[in-house]
C-alpha cells in the first residue's frame, strides 16, 4: 500500500479517525459541491450518486497530480431513511422535527460510497443498509439533544457513538454503516479493486 495513495473526499472527522484506526493515512480533499438530493429519489441511489460526484470533484481536482503512483479516491454519503430522505438538520426545528419523527419508529441508514482509480475510468459504487429501532423517548431528551452540538452535521439528527446511543433500541447490519462509514465493506471492496486494478 507504500505506493498507493488513498484520498477520502470527505472532512468527516469520524471517516477520517476510522480511515487512520484501521491503518491507512489518507489525503484529505472535501469536495466542494452542493449536496443536496431530491426528496423523492431513491435513497440507495441517491447516496451512490452523490458519492461519485463527490469522488468526481476530487478527481477532477487532481487530474495533474499522482501520475506516477495510482491514486484511488473514497467518496461517501449517508442518508437516513423513514417515509422521504433525511439528511442533516439546518436549525434546532428541524433536529426536533427529525427526532420526533423518528421516535419510537424503524428507520433505515444509507451509506452510499464511490471507489475511482484516478484518471482511469475505473470505479466502484456500492451502498450498505442498517436499520435502526429507537425507543419512545421524551420530548425533553430530544430538546437536551438539540442543544447540544451534536444533531447538526449528522445526518438523521443524531450520533450512534455519541450521546444519542442510549436511545436505540436495537440494530440490524453493520454499526459503523450508522456512523457513516461502513469501514468492512469499503475495506474489503477497495482491496478487490486495487488487486485487480495494477
Amino acid at each position: 500500500m507504500e505506493k498507493i495513495k488513498i484520498i477520502l473526499a470527505s472532512s468527516s472527522p469520524r471517516r477520517i479517525e476510522m480511515m487512520k484506526k484501521n491503518g491507512i493515512n489518507p489525503i484529505i480533499i472535501p469536495p466542494r459541491i452542493e449536496e443536496d438530493l431530491p426528496s423523492n429519489m431513491d435513497p440507495k441511489e441517491a447516496v451512490m450518486q452523490l458519492a461519485l460526484k463527490k469522488a468526481r470533484y476530487v478527481e477532477t481536482a487532481i487530474r495533474s497530480e499522482y501520475t506516477e503512483e495510482p491514486a484511488f479516491i473514497i467518496g461517501a454519503d449517508t442518508v437516513v431513511f423513514l417515509d422521504r430522505i433525511i439528511g442533516k438538520p439546518r436549525d434546532r426545528r428541524e433536529a426536533y422535527n427529525i427526532l420526533d419523527h423518528l421516535r419510537g419508529k424503524e428507520h433505515f441508514v444509507a451509506t452510499g460510497v464511490a471507489i475511482l482509480k484516478a484518471g482511469s475510468g475505473e470505479k466502484r459504487v456500492f451502498c450498505e443498509v442498517t436499520d435502526v429501532r429507537f425507543k419512545n423517548y421524551t420530548d425533553e431528551e430530544i430538546l437536551a439533544y438539540i442543544d447540544t452540538d451534536e444533531p447538526y452535521d449528522k445526518a438523521g439528527g443524531y450520533a450512534i457513538q455519541g450521546a444519542w446511543g442510549d436511545k436505540i433500541e436495537c440494530i440490524r447490519g453493520d454499526y459503523d454503516n450508522v456512523v457513516g462509514f461502513p469501514w468492512t465493506r469499503i475495506k474489503r471492496e477497495l482491496d478487490a479493486f486495487i488487486k485487480a486494478s495494477l
